[in-house]
C-alpha cells in the first residue's frame, strides 16, 4: 500500500464562488492518476476549509461562518465514503480559534472518514507557540492524530510581496520551516507525548538547517530578549541554559534545559516530500 499523505480537493460550491485550480474538483481524475501512479490512497483535505488559497477581497479564512465549514466537511465525508480505501479527511481547523471551533473539529474527528487534522503553519502572522495553541495541541495528542502544518494562503511577512509566484513557492515554504520550529521549540512534542506532526513540502527549508537548530537549542533561553544583558557568556559561541530553565519563551510544555527539544532522536515529525503548496 502506498498512500499519499498530502492530497486537495474542493466541493463545487466553493468552486463556483473562488478561484482555484480545476484539478480539485475533479476527484475522480485524481483518484485515477494516482492509481495509475501505484497510489492506493489519498489523505485529502482542504488548508483553507471553506475558502482559497487565492488572494480574495473580503474573504477571511479565519473568520468562516461555522455552518460553512460544517458543511464543506459534510461534502468531504461523502466524497470518502463514495470511495472506500481510496480516500481518507482531513479535519480542517484554525488552531486559535474559539472554543466552538475546537469543539466541532473533535466532533468530526470521531467519525472514521477523519483520520488527521490540517492547519496552517501561520496564522495572520502569528506561530503555534504560544499558550493560546495549547488546547488545540491537547485535542490532537488526545484523539492521536496527525496534525500537518500546511501553508497559509498568506504566509507570516508575505504581506508586501506583489508577485505572487514568490508567495506561492518561497514564502509558503519558508512559513512551514519557521512554523514546524516554533512547535518544537515550543516543546509541544514533549508536553503530549502523541502528538505527531506532519511537514508538507519537504519541512521546507528545515532538512538544511539542522546545525542551525541545534546551535539556537543550545542557546540560553534568555539570549536575545531586552535586558538580557547581551549575548551568551564565553566568546566561543552558545552554551547550553543553566540547569533549570524553562522551555522556549517560557511557553506550555517546557522543553529540556537550552530550550527546544532536540529534532530528531525520536521526536514525531514527519516532512513530506511534496511539491504542492
Amino acid at each position: 500500500m502506498t498512500i499519499d499523505v498530502h492530497g486537495h480537493i474542493t466541493s463545487p460550491e466553493l468552486f463556483r464562488r473562488f478561484p482555484m485550480p480545476p484539478s480539485l474538483v475533479d476527484v475522480d481524475g485524481m483518484v485515477e492518476l494516482k492509481a495509475a501512479a501505484g497510489i492506493t490512497t489519498s489523505l485529502v483535505g482542504s488548508p483553507v476549509g471553506a475558502g482559497t488559497m487565492v488572494r480574495t477581497p473580503g474573504l477571511d479564512n479565519y473568520r468562516q461562518p461555522l455552518d460553512t465549514l460544517e458543511r464543506f466537511h459534510d461534502w468531504l465525508g461523502e466524497q470518502v465514503r463514495a470511495r472506500p480505501g481510496a480516500l481518507r479527511g482531513y479535519v480542517y481547523t484554525n488552531p486559535l480559534g474559539s472554543d466552538a471551533e475546537l469543539a466541532a473539529t473533535a466532533k468530526r474527528l470521531e467519525q472514521p472518514e477523519f483520520v488527521g487534522l490540517m492547519v496552517n503553519s501561520s496564522i495572520e502572522g502569528r506561530f503555534l507557540d504560544g499558550p493560546e495553541a495549547d488546547a488545540f495541541f491537547a485535542m490532537a495528542a488526545q484523539y492521536r492524530t496527525p496534525v500537518m502544518l500546511h501553508p497559509p494562503a498568506e504566509p507570516a511577512g508575505a504581506g508586501e510581496l506583489d508577485d505572487l509566484r514568490l508567495v506561492e513557492q518561497i514564502a509558503r515554504p519558508c512559513d512551514v520551516t519557521l512554523g514546524t520550529a516554533a512547535v518544537l521549540f515550543a516543546g509541544w512534542l514533549e508536553k503530549y507525548p502523541d502528538l505527531r506532526i506532519v511537514a508538507p513540502v519537504c519541512g521546507g527549508g528545515l532538512p538544511l538547517l539542522l546545525e542551525r537548530l541545534e546551535l539556537a537549542r543550545r542557546m540560553p533561553v534568555t539570549f536575545g530578549r531586552p535586558g538580557a544583558g547581551g549575548p551568551p557568556p564565553g566568546a566561543g559561541g552558545p552554551r547550553p541554559a543553566p540547569p533549570g530553565a524553562g522551555g522556549a519563551r517560557g511557553r506550555p510544555g517546557g522543553g529540556r534545559a537550552g530550550g527546544a527539544p532536540r529534532p530528531g532522536r525520536g521526536q514525531r515529525v514527519t516532512a513530506d516530500a511534496s511539491r504542492s503548496s
